[in-house]
């Protein structure tokens, strides 16, 4: 009998070098997504918007190949050898690049070294930074009444080559000319484009941390450009424009005239919640912070919660004080072997509408929704009806305020309160936050719960003392109280407990008040 040998097959491994945008991560293709999930290993830059290797698979491993000014972490050539490395130990790899990496992002050299020798990569372009930023200043580079030719410079060549390749007479004549990298060596440029006979009174900008609610803009003319550019101490990452075009900024200004523009805005939600709200903030303008507090866990065992999913049928009512409660009770529902047909004959209560819509996406209808979304307003909207007799169970925190269930015991219901999740310290270090007060990146610090109130405080410590300008805002009356009596100004407390009610209370505080110099026009 032939004896039949099984070879394994080794993983091929292969590189995507990919355009991470200009910073705004809405700004990155859908195959540069699709890409940075299959990854085993993810390499990339300074510029890379940290948004995007959320992505990424859970297993994944991240390397920070970032080059800052003078400070890089690898050189190229350390990069170009460790993308090899990796490739051949069968890893699937994403090389995140900020911008597009055939555009000024060395992509090229990277993929000569992966050819020769013999990796698979593709190129998955990106959003070059040239053409977004001053989109998002509100500069067109071409426009039919001005200019019809456009040209790419770098503003820091390689420091190695003997002469320079920039044909400055040439340049001088193209309508709108757009420097990468130019800061450092503005004075140059400048001086460069006189001699070959631009006019000084060429409109210039200065454009620094574009797409971004960190961007800041600088404008001038030639003649005036780097003088202006030294008092403000405007410093890198920034790309300069030359050319009538740059004109048009005060007409077609759009981005940072939102109303929460450059605002940094903390999130102290637990991270998988934090994303609804990051979105509306990033809507109007604001530069949301993930600062969770709290993570949300399963309890020590589900016997609690198990035991009454198993006799469903004896409620009248099933309450949801949290969306997590509800993620939680339904995950229990379906490996008890059980689903929403169970729930037949039982009303549902949500404490909100964000809880409500978490039910209703199950397929089931909620049957009561309060006016005022607390445990008061849950109770105001029962007084009316007769819970005599009425066997009540309420799925929600371990720790919560007995004001719910105590006030339908008066009313006369039987109620049963069981665990569905835990509420943990998030583990994140006050340093992070720390640093961010030190430049002044912080104006407002939320807060959706009081838990997350009471964390805060464990995380930056007893001792903690609120920066002078930095404001709280908080959603709903109880957490209103818990931060005031943490020793909180509670400067922001809108009337409708939800999301986009905090925001629009944002807007109202903040939305009146100009983006300051630091981080806003100029």
């Amino acid at each position: 009998m032939t004896q039949q040998v099984i070879m394994k097959k080794s993983k091929i491994g292969k590189v995507y070098i990919i355009g991470a945008g200009p910073g705004d991560a809405g700004l990155v293709t859908l195959k540069a997504i699709d890409c940075l999930r299959d990854a085993d290993v993810v390499i990339y830059d300074y510029l890379v918007s940290k948004d995007l290797l959320k992505y990424a698979s859970a297993n994944a491993r991240f390397i920070y190949a970032g080059k800052q000014g003078g400070a890089h972490t690898l050189s190229q050539w350390q990069i170009n050898d460790l993308l090899v490395k990796e490739v051949k130990s069968g890893n699937i790899v994403a090389r995140l690049k900020g911008g597009d990496p055939f555009i000024f992002g060395r992509g090229g050299e990277e993929a000569e070294k992966l050819a020769a020798s013999k990796i698979l990569f593709e190129i998955i372009p990106g959003v070059t930074s040239a053409i977004a930023v001053p989109a998002y200043a509100g500069i067109p580079l071409t426009h039919r009444g001005l200019t019809s030719t456009v040209a790419f410079v770098t503003g820091h060549e390689d420091p190695t080559k003997e002469k320079s390749d920039i044909d400055w007479q040439a340049l001088a004549r193209i309508g709108t000319l757009v420097f990468l990298m130019g800061v450092k060596n503005i004075e140059k440029i400048v001086k460069e484009l006189e001699d070959n006979g631009r006019s000084p009174k060429t409109p210039a900008a200065l454009i620094r941390w574009g797409t971004t609610p960190r961007q800041e803009i600088l404008t001038g003319t030639l003649t005036n450009i780097v003088k202006l550019a030294k008092e403000s101490k405007f410093a890198p990452p920034a790309i300069l424009v030359v050319g009538e075009v740059v004109a048009l900024r005060d007409t077609l200004q759009w981005f940072d005239s939102k109303p929460l523009f450059g605002k940094g805005v903390v999130i102290t939600r637990p991270e998988k919640q934090a994303d609804d709200l990051a979105k509306l903030l990033i809507k109007e303008g604001a530069n949301p912070i993930h600062f969770p507090t709290i993570k949300i866990v399963p309890p020590p065992n589900w016997r609690e919660l198990d035991a009454t999913i198993k006799n469903l049928e004896d409620y009248d009512w099933l309450i949801f004080t949290s969306a997590n409660g509800v993620a939680f009770f339904f995950e229990r529902l379906l490996a008890k072997k059980k689903d929403i047909r169970d729930l037949k004959g039982v009303k549902i209560c949500c404490i909100g509408p964000a809880t409500a819509q978490q039910v209703e996406s199950k397929g089931i209808r909620v049957d009561l929704v309060p006016k005022e979304f607390i445990s008061e307003g849950i109770l105001e909207s029962f007084s009316g009806k007769n819970l005599k007799g009425k066997k009540i169970l309420i799925a929600r925190a371990a720790e919560a305020r007995d004001v719910l269930p105590e006030g339908l015991k008066k009313l006369g219901a039987n109620v049963d309160v069981v665990t569905a999740y835990v509420t943990v310290s998030s583990g994140k270090k006050k340093s992070d936050l720390e640093e961010l007060f030190k430049v002044n990146q912080v104006d407002v610090i939320t807060f959706t719960s009081s838990s997350t109130v009471n964390n805060f405080i464990k995380i930056m410590g007893s001792g903690f003392k609120l920066p002078k300008d930095v404001k709280i805002a908080c959603i709903g009356p109880v957490t209103a109280a818990a931060a005031k009596k943490a020793g909180f100004p509670v400067d922001i407390h809108q009337e409708e407990y939800t999301m986009d009610g905090l925001v629009g209370a944002l807007k109202d505080y903040l939305g009146k008040k100009p983006a300051t110099q630091k981080r806003g026009k100029k």
